[in-house]
């Protein structure tokens, strides 16, 4: 982030209190109101969350401990039995909601399903015994790298269903990110479609999951489940390759939902982190539907009347929590797209609204200053008077973005609810409630009620107002992460060892920095590791320079993120050429393909800078902090008395 729009974010002080009519008829109706949830959380912790539990989710056995707390373990809910998938599903066809829509699914050419509960209930337990027809038991994990289409909801809940863990991989994801990720999580079935739709082209998705498996490289996988979408002619690897289609012929549609105890894990999902391995972060089943489902619910106000639409992909920790098992858990109607915006139909977004109705939008920071750069004519050209909640994720909002936001899309009567969470967290952290919290553009505002936020320096100590610092969590919360996928001491090392302990107090880290103004107000500064945040996507640095140095011209990299307009940050990669390499085009081209067929699209370079060398410690680390200056053009400023050659400085400002 620049330090031009820290200030703008810094200097903000228009405030947008919620209008008396949205908060006469919201689930959180005041600041008093607001105040009294987060006073009763902070005294008796364990008796806000337990109540939560037993209003707002069905067991098959209840827990008999709310929290067992050894940090940097929590255990939620111990004793307790229940099925996430039960609660998305089974538990709505005793009610009206039977015959509700539960998934809205738009296609990007244009077709579209929608699917009520009963119906999505019969498809999930259909496909929960396909699936345990091959092979897949309790505990077993399950990949599903699929597009943005019903079989991907229907996968993940069929797995709940049966007590498989699923590990979804964003399909924009190449194959061998594919494969790194099946056999982390030495995944046992995958399930993929033939392609999908995007910006007006095919994927072929089902191209990657043969590479990704070929010569035995997943030697895990022993199934691969197939759907079919785009209609083209598959390679089928005959005894280990089967259609969705013709499997589930004959195939019952009851499945009863397994008691599954309440830390059993329900998700692995990987997410980049700073030292190149991307990390498996474990969710477990009671605790991540609780957190979800009072998430979804008080910060969306969310009603029985709602159409509900977070235009996350469900290969991230927002399409998770916010397109499948918040919503769904609380028989809302969710609405899922396939497309995004694009040249043919840049106003595609504002279509879906109008078509059906849609009350509560979710999207990124990115996508909206896509939509400012598209012009106010497409939003104006559509009707979008049913709105009533707009959403931001995935990375802060500039004032000017939010301000757009709420007067063009919003019509100024739509409170924006700017969300501040992780992968790791399972759900909001800090966020407005629509209803409550008076908002001020840029700010993601106060904390969720339960959720003990902070900003510290290393030592624990807090920071004054308006002075920036470390973001961090006091206490545990349901949603939280577990450990890292069979790395616990990455868990221990990344999250919890940042922050000295005080008085016996630990402190989760959540890795960006953050301040507090005189209000309380929490404004999120961005990552303070290196980790790059484009379009919302998180991606490791070391990730990519292990991409681009592979390629046998590359002898060294570094990569750093640039301050973007439209994505939050673009990628820019330094590299070293080995000597038998010549600078130019081509091979900045080819670097950038490189990239894209190592990790994926979202992670090909904007920029590629060559250089003879790289500016590093005594020690030999490179010095990223001064690259991002470079690259964002800025000044270099603070201690360089550790630079190893100064004159390597010098050339890299002349490029």
């Amino acid at each position: 982030m620049s330090e031009q729009t820290i200030e703008s974010i810094l200097h903000e002080q228009r405030t947008f209190p919620p209008a008396a009519n949205f908060a006469a008829n919201a689930h959180i109706k005041s600041m008093a109101d607001y105040k009294a949830l987060c006073d009763r959380a902070a005294k008796d912790p364990e008796g806000f969350w337990g109540e939560l539990a037993e209003t707002e989710l069905d067991w098959f056995q209840k827990w008999e401990n709310v929290l067992d707390w050894q940090p940097p373990v929590a255990k939620w809910f111990e004793g307790g039995k229940t099925n996430v998938s039960y609660n998305c599903l089974d538990r709505h066809l005793t009610t009206w909601r039977k015959n509700k829509a539960a998934l809205i699914w738009e296609g990007e050419p244009g077709d579209s399903r929608t699917l009520t509960y009963a119906q999505l209930h019969r498809e999930v337990c259909q496909m929960a015994n396909v699936i345990k027809q091959f092979g897949v038991k309790k505990g077993d994990v399950v990949g599903i790298y699929m597009p943005m289409i019903p079989e991907a909801a229907i996968a993940m809940l069929a797995c709940a269903r049966i007590g498989a863990v699923h590990s979804v991989v964003f399909g924009g994801f190449s194959a061998e990110a594919l494969r790194d990720r099946l056999n982390a999580a030495e995944a046992k079935l995958v399930i993929t479609a033939d392609g999908g739709f995007r910006k007006d082209k095919v994927i072929t998705l089902k191209d990657q999951v043969d590479k990704a498996l070929a010569d035995d490289a997943a030697p895990s996988v022993e199934n691969v489940l197939v759907v079919r979408r785009i209609e083209k002619d598959t390679h089928m690897e005959e005894g280990r390759d089967h259609w969705w289609h013709e499997v589930r012929q004959g195939i019952s549609a009851h499945c009863p939902a397994e008691p599954m105890d309440s830390e059993d894990i329900l998700f692995i999902l990987y997410t980049s982190g700073s030292t190149g391995k991307p990390k498996g972060v474990v969710h477990t089943t009671a605790g991540y539907n609780l957190y979800a489902h009072v998430t979804t619910k008080w910060t969306f106000d969310l009603k029985d009347t709602d159409i509900f639409w977070c235009t996350a992909d469900v290969g991230w920790i927002t399409g998770h929590s916010y397109i499948v098992y918040g919503p769904l858990s609380n028989g809302a109607t969710t609405v899922m797209y396939e497309g995004v915006p694009r040249p043919s139909n840049p106003g595609c977004f504002w279509d879906v609204v109008e078509q059906y109705g849609v009350t509560i939008f979710y999207t990124a920071p990115t996508a909206i200053r896509a939509f400012i750069k598209a012009g106010d004519k497409h939003p104006n050209a559509r009707d979008l008077s049913s709105l009533r909640i707009l959403g931001t994720v995935g990375e802060p909002i500039n004032p000017k973005a939010w301000m757009w936001y709420y007067q063009v899309i919003g019509g100024e009567r739509c409170p924006v609810v700017d969300t501040w969470w992780q992968t790791e967290t399972g759900g909001f952290m800090i966020t407005p409630l629509p209803g409550a919290t008076p908002t001020k553009p840029g700010s993601a505002t106060l904390p969720f009620p339960g959720i003990q936020a902070d900003v510290l320096d290393l030592d624990g100590n807090e920071i004054p107002a308006n002075q920036g610092g470390y973001l961090v969590v006091k206490h545990p919360w349901p949603g939280m992460m577990r450990t890292v996928y069979g790395d616990f001491n990455r868990f221990r090392r990344s999250y919890w060892e940042h922050i000295a302990p005080k008085d016996g107090q630990y402190f989760y880290f959540a890795g960006d920095g953050a301040r507090k103004d005189e209000d309380g107000y929490f404004w999120i500064m961005g990552r303070v590791d290196d980790v790059i945040n484009v379009s919302g996507h998180r991606l490791g640095t070391m990730e990519i320079e292990s991409a681009l140095v592979s390629h046998p011209a590359v002898a060294e990299a570094a990569v750093v993120g640039k301050p973007d307009e439209i994505k939050g940050e673009s990628i820019v990669a330094f590299v070293m050429l080995e000597e038998d390499y010549e600078a130019g085009d081509d091979l900045d081209k080819a670097l950038k393909q490189h990239v894209v067929e190592e990790i994926g699209a979202i992670a090909r370079p904007g920029e590629i800078r060559f250089s003879d060398d790289l500016p590093k410690t005594r020690s030999g680390k490179i010095m990223r902090r001064i690259l991002r200056s470079l690259a964002a053009g800025e000044e270099i400023s603070g201690d360089t008395s550790t630079l190893q050659d100064r004159s390597v400085l010098d050339k890299l400002r002349e490029r």
